[in-house]
């Protein structure tokens, strides 16, 4: 199974984390289908070209969060995602990222006018591409 992880080498997140955040996202948001055998940890240490302990500790915080159940001997596999988690997820992801756009612009000196203004102008184009599309 081809899973579509983006490393950014140049980040300054660490590698499990930008794997393990992707990967969250796919599963909770349903582009992994729950059920879905995972590939074994070495193998997409090597797809992902990082380590096996790398995809070991990102598979192993995903069974802790309960996104992920592994059997003996057979797998890793995406468990069922309920609603309420999925919607918690959707929220604390968007928070998150608007907390982080909040911060850099009190950090340029932009004012909560200006950014509330970027905000929705940004939304207004962002829907208007998604429309098209």
């Amino acid at each position: 199974m081809n899973i579509p992880v983006q490393i950014d080498e140049n980040s300054a997140e660490p590698l499990y984390a930008q794997i393990e955040k992707q990967l969250r996202s796919l599963i909770v948001t349903g582009q992994i289908a729950a059920g879905t055998l995972l590939p074994s940890i070495r193998e997409f240490a090597g797809t992902l070209r990082c380590s096996v302990i790398t995809v070991r500790r990102v598979y192993q915080d995903l069974e802790n969060e309960g996104l992920l159940r592994t059997r003996q001997g057979t797998g890793t596999f995406v468990a069922l995602v309920e609603d309420d988690m999925r919607s918690g997820y959707r929220l604390k992801a968007v928070t998150e990222a608007l907390e982080t756009a909040i911060d850099t612009g009190i950090a340029v000196q932009m004012t909560e006018q200006e950014l509330l203004e970027l905000f929705a102008e940004m939304v207004k184009r962002r829907y208007e591409v998604q429309v098209k599309e």
